[in-house]
């Protein structure tokens, strides 16, 4: 009876020691979001939009 647990401690210790494989892990390279650079065409619509508007106040 010793040497039947002896044995299946054996088994089991072995089979989680041997347990994944040798092939390389495979790494994600990580996501660089960038930011939109600042354009003219963001202030662009605020401007024209002044200008409408004091266009409409000056023909009054």
């Amino acid at each position: 009876m010793k040497k039947l647990v002896i044995a299946a401690a054996l088994t089991a210790a072995a089979s989680t020691a041997t347990a994944g494989n040798l092939s390389e892990p495979v790494v994600e390279p990580p996501v660089i979001v960038e930011e939109a650079q600042g354009s003219s065409s963001g202030i662009l619509l605020p401007l024209l939009l002044l200008v409408l508007v004091g266009a409409a106040v000056a023909s009054n």
